[in-house]
């Protein structure tokens, strides 16, 4: 009894240990690349399902993908609707490993011919460099989940002989409740719904458990996996609650369905195995799982969107907009938590931008003192934010996104002092000397507002550029023409005071909106041309 008890856990043991050292290593070994096809391939709710099932399939872990998602939501990397759609593809993809469970681990030995598998990844592991160290954990870790797998079927068999679970209720609702229950705690303890699919299988192999307990256990197990999804929500944003609380209720809307219609999935799988050919068992239990979740998402996969608004009715946002996406938990991954403290920064200086535009249409109308006082706050938010992120001094493109993070802040905090404008300006707002320096301004914050929401040319950089160029060279030349009026007495010092701090006020505010746009908006910051006036200024 003891020795099966040490069989029994040290298979899912195994397993499990198999399952994390291959997810961890895939995932070091792609990189940013699961990341970046992860984002860009989710633009509607059927590439989001695409861009999950086959990140599941590929990392095996349907758990590691929708925490994957939740930091991305979190952090504005993804729309929740496109969470929801990769939500219900991760559903689906991690019934791939019934397949390979039921395919290969329980018709052949293959933990025997896997050791070796154990072994070689091993030695990659110490002796690799670069990513291919991490491709050796996980070519060990695929090893060991077969040899888990064949530990597990030495330990059914044995369990087999001695507890006939098979006995129990198998049918009725009592029965499939206590088989759905025990899913559910399985993948609970086991935090992995794979592992307990790959128990329920080696089980049903081993005649352990009947086929009618197997599918009620693999619905449990579909249900327990929006554990881990829960559980990292837990003092998560708002977004990371909604992706969370969407998991939950698409699984166990399935497993509902699932339940509601065993009858007719039953009679559906006696059918392919009589005439497609179906081998019975474990094939047809893995069939069986990739069946319902199919079948749930059919269901729920065209009305998306809608599920989504339902879910965003359920959790409402609340909260200061600018920050929404500066979840706490996102500082354990240094490249996600940039990414949202920069989309932070975008939101910012758009706003930032558009208040200074605002009060450049009247400058006689002061900005209100509680919005200025709130958008100082969110801009101390991001900041505290940002200093929280943790230093990769190894990666280079995240140490550059650092750099240009902290000159936006530089720029942002000195333009957030003149969202008001001076008493030079409002006097001297309706002379003609000062119209087109106040227009090519507005344009200047114009381009970069609508540059960094998305929503200008391509080449809106060089417009922005050649815009605040003409501004500075607007500048020079009204100086020496305001100074040879003055001098010539057609006009009072006073004016000509006026109307030099007015113009060099706009130029300052198109400075810092140039530069802010090129660290946010820039793939790559292009240098800008020095002025020497500037540090005169305390630019």
């Amino acid at each position: 009894m003891t020795s099966l008890i040490f069989l029994l856990v040290g298979g899912v043991g195994l397993f499990l240990m198999g399952m994390v050292l291959m997810t961890d290593g895939l995932k070091s070994f792609a990189g940013d690349s699961l990341r970046h096809a992860l984002v860009r391939f989710t633009g509607t709710p059927l590439k989001a399902f695409g861009s999950g099932a086959l990140v599941t399939t590929m990392v095996q872990s349907s758990s590691a993908t929708t925490v994957t998602v939740i930091g991305f939501v979190s952090a504005g990397l993804l729309t929740f609707p496109q969470a929801v759609g990769v939500v219900m593809g991760a559903s689906l993809g991690t019934t791939s490993t019934g397949w390979i469970v039921a395919g290969l681990g329980l018709k052949v030995s293959v933990g025997f011919y896997a050791m070796p598998l154990v072994g070689v990844g091993a030695f990659m592991r110490l002796l690799a460099r670069g990513r291919w160290r991490s491709f050796g954990l996980a070519l060990a870790g695929f090893g060991l989940i077969f040899v888990g797998i064949d530990t597990l079927q030495e330990a059914m068999g044995g369990l087999s002989e001695i507890f006939n679970l098979a006995a129990l209720p198998a049918s009725g609702l009592i029965g499939h409740l206590l088989a759905m229950t025990l899913g559910i705690t399985l993948t609970v303890v086991m935090q992995s719904s794979s592992a307990a699919v790959a128990t329920t299988l080696t089980a049903l192999h081993a005649g352990a458990i009947n086929f009618d307990q197997a599918a009620s256990l693999v619905i449990g197990a579909a249900v327990g996996t929006t554990v881990t999804g829960a559980l990292a929500a837990i003092g998560g944003s708002v977004p990371a609650k909604r992706t969370a609380l969407a998991h939950i209720l698409f699984n166990l809307a399935t497993g509902l369905i699932a339940v509601l219609l065993l009858p007719l999935f039953l009679a559906g799988i006696s059918w392919a195995q009589e005439h497609a050919g179906l081998d019975g068992g474990a094939m047809s239990l893995a069939a069986f799982h990739t069946a319902f979740i199919a079948v749930g998402v059919a269901l729920f996969l065209p009305f998306a969107s809608r599920f989504a608004e339902m879910i965003e009715k359920i959790l409402p946002h609340d909260g200061p907009s600018l920050t929404r996406h500066l979840d706490p938990t996102l500082l354990e991954a240094p490249a996600v938590a940039l990414e949202a403290s920069r989309r932070a920064l975008s939101a910012a200086s758009c706003e930032v931008f558009s208040r200074i535009n605002a009060v450049l249409s009247d400058p006689n109308k002061i900005s209100d003192d509680s919005g200025v006082g709130l958008l100082g706050r969110e801009l101390d938010r991001i900041q505290s934010f940002f200093s929280e992120i943790p230093s990769v001094t190894e990666n280079e493109p995240l140490s550059q996104s650092r750099i240009s993070q902290m000159h936006t802040l530089e720029h942002l905090a000195r333009l957030q002092n003149r969202l008001n404008p001076p008493p030079s300006l409002r006097a001297r707002f309706g002379d003609k000397e000062l119209q087109s320096a106040l227009e090519m301004s507005r344009q200047v914050l114009t381009l970069g507002r609508k540059g960094l929401e998305g929503f200008a040319a391509d080449n809106w950089l060089d417009e922005l550029d050649a815009t605040a160029d003409n501004l500075a060279e607007l500048r020079r030349k009204e100086r020496t023409a305001i100074l040879e009026r003055t001098a010539k007495g057609t006009s009072s010092p006073a004016k000509a005071l006026d109307l030099l701090d007015a113009i060099r006020w706009l130029d300052v505010v198109a400075y810092h909106t140039r530069r802010i746009s090129h660290h946010l908006g820039a793939d790559e910051f292009r240098t800008l041309p020095t002025r020497d006036e500037e540090v005169d200024e305390g630019r």
